[in-house]
């Protein structure tokens, strides 16, 4: 099962044959600007292994968004990540640099909360962001979060933003 489709968009699961248009944006530096570092073509193939894998164990992972000519935006989804020692269902998103700004994904960010809510059947969501990265920052208020705690578990202490779904 997918998140529906927007006025814009629409999701498919991840395959290998993504690997040139995920390569391309995971390894574009300014797109991961906040990231330890831009991923390389190896990196972005297990990307894509590891969304495959978290589709067969949870349903859900973080999905190919595209236009209806087909065309790649980026990608947005689900996914269990470790906040301060916990797990904790997380929204995720990257969008091609020549595509930032046109709203993209905080439309499939918006669709992706009603499917954890009322697929998933989820809690609560939250959004992990660097404490720099404000445009992220911007898409998680759009849709409802508010910071809700620092993550300091790791290298870099990172921002939670966050809500209730029930």
């Amino acid at each position: 099962m997918l998140p529906h489709p927007t006025d814009r968009l629409r999701f498919r699961e991840m395959t290998p044959d993504d690997l040139d248009a995920m390569s391309a944006m995971l390894g574009d530096r300014d797109v991961m600007t906040y990231y330890p570092a831009p991923k390389s073509r190896d990196e972005a193939a297990a990307w894509i292994e590891w969304n495959q894998a978290n589709y067969a164990q949870h349903g859900y992972g973080l999905w190919i968004v595209e236009t209806y000519a087909g065309d790649f935006v980026g990608d947005c989804g689900l996914t269990w990540q470790k906040v301060n020692g916990r797990s904790e269902l997380e929204v995720g998103y990257h969008v091609r640099l020549d595509l930032q700004g046109r709203g993209y994904a905080t439309e499939a960010a918006t669709v992706c909360l009603e499917y954890a809510r009322d697929v998933v059947g989820a809690s609560s969501l939250v959004a992990i962001i660097h404490p720099e990265n404000a445009a992220s920052r911007r898409v998680a208020e759009r849709i409802g979060m508010r910071h809700i705690e620092d993550d300091t578990d790791g290298p870099v202490t990172r921002t939670v933003m966050g809500m209730q779904l029930a």
